[in-house]
């Protein structure tokens, strides 16, 4: 079965073809962060008008990428939500009048749920390391950790489209806290790359930053007070402008606040691995591309299989929503032409609720 999967749930419009739900043939992603640079972030507005202007040559480009005719495409996936509304609101409509024009089904996927799907879609191996052209093995529940500029949650998940919410921020999500204190200290956006590739000259001991929540026995984030308590530090050294060109103060202010999210990323998810009697973890989303973050988990999952997908697989992208709505299609659930995007779309709903 042949999915053409579509998302512009932020600052980044996607499509893909995939096959039988794992076999990604193929995967186009237009970036805007060249747009966006100049105001140190996401500009809604001018996000949803960066789609409009993408989208139709990006579904094109997926199309000639996997050799498949729009008419051999068995059906339709699309981003409904969370996600900005006017970024939204151009996938699923323009996903829309593709499903009617071409009388297939139409599938609307949640954004975060497209996340945790993506350790099993790849080109020849999925995250897990199996080969991607042979069927299936039978679903083993495990933990999945999803961090990116927009979310920082964890979840049980107990098959392809059955979660268990287990946490959450309260907050700044981990990607957002990375891109607002490198904007802090003038290093540029998106900060995130920016930091993680500083943090390899410094030292992550250099400041003691604290760990938030981990005196809490329970699986929600927050990033916020980490974020005030680099700024405080960057006040104490004099301000931004008085350290921007101090290559070593700037290192280890980048590798302390680096090792801090780690430490907390790598913890909660230790303790949601025992108290679930799991050896299965899923870090997936922008941050899962985090070169730090990959290192702590190598060093310090012992006895765990994490499953890491490939960074074109972790950024927003739609081979993911393809992928996870092979199994809404299975489970017998579409959307009708009337379908809406949600900004508020719940990662609990059933397929079925994805689609209504």
């Amino acid at each position: 079965m042949l999915i053409l999967g579509i998302e512009s749930s932020c600052d980044e419009t996607a499509a893909a073809v995939v096959e039988d739900g794992r076999r990604v043939l193929s995967n186009r992603i237009a970036s805007q962060v060249p747009i966006h640079q100049r105001y140190g972030g996401v500009v809604p507005e001018i996000a949803s008008r960066a789609h409009l202007e993408q989208i139709v040559q990006i579904v094109d480009g997926a199309l000639a990428d996997a050799k498949v005719a729009l008419s051999e495409i068995d059906a339709i996936a699309v981003t409904r939500g969370p996600g900005l509304i006017g970024c939204l609101l151009v996938g699923v409509e323009f996903a829309k009048g593709l499903a009617v024009a071409r009388r297939i089904p139409l599938l609307s996927v949640q954004h975060i749920a497209g996340h945790l799907y993506s350790p099993f879609i790849g080109r020849e191996r999925d995250a897990w390391g199996v080969s991607v052209a042979d069927p299936a093995p039978p679903f083993q529940p495990y933990i999945g950790l999803a961090v990116s500029g927009g979310h920082s949650s964890m979840a049980l998940v107990r098959a392809p489209l059955t979660f268990e919410p287990l946490g959450e921020t309260l907050d700044d999500a981990v990607g957002e806290a990375y891109d607002k204190i490198a904007k802090h200290i003038g290093l540029g956006y998106p900060g995130g790359p920016l930091v993680d590739r500083i943090s390899a000259q410094g030292n992550p001991r250099a400041y003691a930053f604290p760990r938030p929540l981990l005196n809490r026995d329970d699986y929600d984030f927050s990033f916020s007070g980490l974020k005030s308590s680099f700024a405080r530090e960057v006040e104490k050294l004099g301000g931004a402008d008085a350290i921007r060109g101090d290559e070593k103060i700037i290192a280890d202010l980048c590798a302390s606040f680096q090792a801090a999210c780690i430490d907390v990323l790598v913890e909660k998810s230790h303790r949601a691995l025992r108290a679930h009697r799991l050896t299965r973890l899923a870090v997936v989303g922008g941050v899962a591309c985090n070169r730090g973050l990959r290192a702590a988990l190598a060093l310090r999952m012992k006895n765990i299989t994490v499953a890491l997908p490939e960074p074109e697989f972790c950024t927003d992208n739609a081979a993911m929503i393809a992928g996870a709505a092979f199994h809404v299609y299975t489970a017998g659930a579409h959307s009708e032409p009337t379908v809406n995007a949600r900004v508020g779309l719940e990662l609990t709903a059933t397929a079925a609720g994805w689609q209504q």
